[in-house]
């Protein structure tokens, strides 16, 4: 298994506890000490972001055929890009969340999804060449 995809599977395995922790602190019921209820949409989005699509591309990195005689993965520097951009939006999501009745979290919801945004588009060029038919 290539780094690369054990740093996506990892990554997705914190990022799993992380929701999973949320989750749980937003179902305690705490008597309204504590106001979870508006960070229901990023510990989805941490399922979803976070785990899911973090272990999807983990593993379709590894997986994915690989073309040509050399059977190369692809440009390392692109994967490392992709995992560094969606962790990295994934990161500000969380803080924007926290910072949600301060000014600056407008662009840090806007970062964060350009960040992830650039992420997936990211994934498919660096996948693309390996879904070719073969000749």
């Amino acid at each position: 298994m290539p780094l690369l995809s054990r740093w996506f599977l990892r990554s997705a395995i914190l990022w799993l506890l992380l929701a999973l922790t949320g989750a749980a602190v937003a179902a305690w019921p705490s008597g309204g000490a504590i106001p979870v209820a508006g960070f229901t949409p990023t510990i989805v989005h941490l399922f979803v972001v976070g785990w899911a699509t973090q272990m999807i591309l983990g593993v379709a990195y590894w997986m994915f055929p690989r073309p040509g005689p050399a059977r190369s993965f692809g440009n390392p520097a692109a994967g490392w890009m992709v995992w560094a951009a969606l962790n990295a939006g994934l990161t500000l999501r969380v803080a924007a969340e926290g910072l949600a009745t301060v000014q600056v979290h407008g662009w840090l919801f806007f970062v964060s999804a350009a960040l992830q945004l650039v992420a997936i588009v990211g994934f498919v060029v660096l996948i693309w060449p390996r879904t070719a038919p073969r000749a």
